[in-house]
């Protein structure tokens, strides 16, 4: 698929976070700073995989992400995610990140990643995962 293609598609998944990038976001050029955009998709995760284990998880690993474009200040990211695989302390989730350019005309995709979330208890040991709610 082609980056145009793949542009043209609409965001796969729940809305897990979604926040403007702002002036503390942006690196040397102006544009918003790729780490910036990666913590916030870990955090996306995060959330995600919390409401599933219905409580603490704890980031094992997050794949290969790469950038479609420049993401100006001011626009708004949108993290979509989506459980892919599901454990019995962890979970595979399928995080997409798109933008709305500060004009509010252009929703783009900007990138996406896989993260593993494992649930932990309090004192940071892994746990099973609740049952999931059928129905």
């Amino acid at each position: 698929m082609t980056t145009s293609e793949d542009q043209l598609l609409m965001p796969d998944g729940e809305l897990s976070l979604q926040l403007p990038a702002g002036a503390d976001a942006v690196n040397m050029f102006g544009d918003v700073y790729g780490g910036w955009v990666a913590s916030q998709l870990v955090l996306a995760s995060e959330i995600r995989a919390g409401q599933e284990a219905c409580g603490r998880v704890a980031t094992v690993s997050v794949g290969r992400m790469g950038f479609m474009s420049p993401v100006l200040r001011g626009t708004v990211l949108s993290f979509h995610t989506r459980i892919i695989e599901r454990g019995h302390s962890s979970l595979r989730i399928q995080v997409e990140v798109w933008g709305r350019c500060p004009d509010g005309n252009e929703l783009r995709k900007v990138t996406g990643a896989e993260c593993v979330q494992v649930a932990i208890d309090p004192q940071g040991r892994i746990r099973r995962l609740p049952l999931p709610e059928v129905g």
